[in-house]
């Protein structure tokens, strides 16, 4: 009786629960639906069910009339859904995509490779070409190469650069804004680093690559312009205002009988804010910088215009590098839809999603642990 009469009473504050309830799970389902797309196209290849090598016969695309249907889907590869929601320019396309291929590989002898396999993937391999087994990402090429280990190095480099930078400043704006200024200059500087959050990505990688790439080859004598170490910090001024408004929220809920404590015990300003406020607020602190980290790692335009774009394996952050999102932005709109290529991709989507979902599980369990520690629970 009570919950229809509270309906009753106040029907627009019930309107506004239900609406915002309905939000929170339309983002959740739409969410769950673009996972669900994205892992379904790369599912191919995670199950092994596709296959880059050359074919030993051909079939010329004049004989695409006189076939049956099922021979030019098995011949290409697609299950039957795949293929009946192709059309016929589509199909020829593909034809003749695999004549070239084996006009092209019937000299190399890695033609006959099925590079889509986890083997080429993730380990190295020596092409006929290298004198070594290397790493390589090198879809369009007489013999596509799609090994992921250049791509994971490159994000991970981009983003660890990315936090080194960030979060030293984010974390030391957000406890001098908490705790130490003055209520007119933190009137003024909190708006003014918030306000970064608000420059486009594209205007970022656009000042990183004409402008902050010379200062910094000639800082670091670097040999070359672009390189990770500069997309590194582009994407932590991207990620400043990210890391700064959540451990700034965190800092400011810490209790103020905490800091009259520590000044009441003779205890300065500096010294109650770095060793009082700020281990209470560290499950706050913490989780703004697994949030900076996901905000790094999925970044797009500023690495695609400040890292240099070579997908190589180096383990300097002054080389140039290619991550995920790049490698995605760039080359999505070249290859064949429903080709080795176009799944790939789709798999490095995927990688993606699964690195941010693991990242923010292992974010939230670690919160929960500090917090409970604080707290003084088992």
């Amino acid at each position: 009786m009570g919950i229809h009469r509270s309906h009753r009473v106040r029907p627009l504050e019930w309107l506004a629960e239900q609406l915002i309830r309905l939000l929170s799970l339309t983002a959740i389902l739409v969410v769950f639906l673009i996972f669900l797309f994205v892992g379904r196209e790369s599912l191919p290849i995670v199950l092994g069910q596709m296959n880059s090598a050359a074919p030993q016969t051909v079939i010329p695309v004049e004989q695409f009339d006189s076939l049956p249907s099922e021979r030019i889907r098995a011949y290409l590869g697609l299950s039957a859904k795949e293929f009946q929601s192709l059309n016929q320019e589509t199909l020829k396309a593909l034809l003749e995509i695999r004549v070239e291929a084996a006009l092209e590989g019937s000299t190399n002898r890695d033609a006959g490779l099925n590079t889509t396999e986890w083997r080429y993937l993730l380990k190295p391999y020596q092409w006929s070409d290298y004198e070594r087994p290397v790493y390589i990402w090198q879809p369009v090429s007489e013999v596509p190469k799609y090994n992921l280990v250049p791509l994971l190095v490159g994000s991970l480099k981009t983003t660890l650069a990315a936090l080194f930078f960030s979060v030293p400043i984010a974390l030391g704006a957000a406890l001098y804004v908490s705790q130490l200024a003055s209520p007119s200059a933190k009137e003024l500087i909190k708006p003014a680093i918030e306000l970064l959050s608000a420059i486009p990505s594209v205007v970022l990688g656009s000042f990183a690559m004409l402008v902050l790439a010379t200062a910094l080859q000639a800082l670091t004598g670097s040999q070359f312009r672009l390189n990770a170490l500069l997309a590194g910090i582009a994407l932590g001024m991207a990620s400043i205002p990210v890391i700064f408004s959540l451990a700034e929220d965190a800092l400011t809920s810490v209790p103020v009988a905490y800091t009259q404590a520590a000044l009441a015990l003779g205890a300065s300003r500096w010294r109650a804010a770095w060793q009082i406020v700020l281990p209470a607020a560290i499950p706050g602190v913490f989780a703004a910088v697994v949030l900076g980290f996901g905000r790094c790692i999925g970044e797009t335009m500023v690495v695609l215009l400040a890292s240099g774009n070579a997908s190589i394996l180096s383990g300097s952050f002054l080389d140039p590098c290619r991550t995920l999102t790049a490698t995605i932005a760039a080359e999505l709109g070249e290859p064949v839809v429903g080709s080795h290529h176009y799944r790939m991709l789709f798999l490095l989507g995927t990688l993606l999603f699964t690195v941010t979902f693991l990242t923010n599980v292992v974010g939230d369990l670690v919160m929960h642990r500090l917090k409970s520690g604080l707290e003084g629970r088992k």
